[in-house]
Parts: C-alpha cells; structure tokens; sequence
C-alpha cells in the first residue's frame, strides 16, 4: 500500500473557513464520488485548527507556517495509481481534480509526494 500526500495551503483572499468549507462540502464529494476511477482505496482531510498551539510549535522549533490542511489518499501500490490515471477517464478525472482544486488551493505554497507508510 502507498499513499499520496498533499500538504495544502489555501488559496489568497480566502478565510480558512472557506477554504475548510470548500475542501470538505464540495472538493471532497466530487473526489469520493470518482475515487474508484483512480483506484483510491480511502481518502483522508486532515483540517488544520485555528489553535495558539499550532504558534506555538512553529516558533519553538523556528519553522516555516503550517499548511491549511493535509490529504491523504491510499491506493495499493504505485502501478495501480499509474494504471489509473493513466486511462482516458482517469486523465479526464486527473485534470478535473486540479481544476477544482485552482478553486480553493495555492499550488505555489503546496506540496505533494508518494509515502510508504512504517509502522513502529
């Protein structure tokens, strides 16, 4: 099992209310409602709270802002995830997804990348 992994920051001028709004009522149902196009086997937000905690831990270890929130997507190994998006209805799905995701994410200030999970 692999999983993809977006770190996010919302997009200019939009209140991480907003942002947590769109993710959550209208990204994620249209993600789910395609998931098996892809070959996703769960999908995961982690939303990020307003917490003077999160102040905290950044400025106690001198590091960057955090992210808006993160996704998570599991999928069984990385020729499934390339054998699903590498269909017509998955290229179509693929570029789909980033459109809708220019409606709420700031590309530039995000990240994303492929983990093995390890568990200790």
């Amino acid at each position: 099992m692999i999983k993809f992994v977006m770190c996010i920051t919302r997009k200019p001028g939009m209140t991480r209310e907003e942002f947590r709004d769109y993710w959550m009522n209208s990204h994620g149902p249209f993600f789910m409602e395609n998931a098996g196009t892809m070959g996703a086997k769960k999908y995961v937000q982690s939303h990020t709270l307003n917490s003077p905690l999160n102040e905290g831990l950044r400025s106690s270890r001198n590091m960057q802002p955090e992210y808006d929130g993160v996704a998570e997507v599991w999928f069984e190994s990385e020729e499934a995830l390339i054998s699903g998006m590498s269909t017509p209805e998955g290229q179509k799905l693929g570029a789909a997804l980033q459109e809708d995701e220019g409606n709420f994410i700031d590309h530039s200030k995000s990240c994303a990348f492929i983990v093995e999970e390890h568990t200790l």
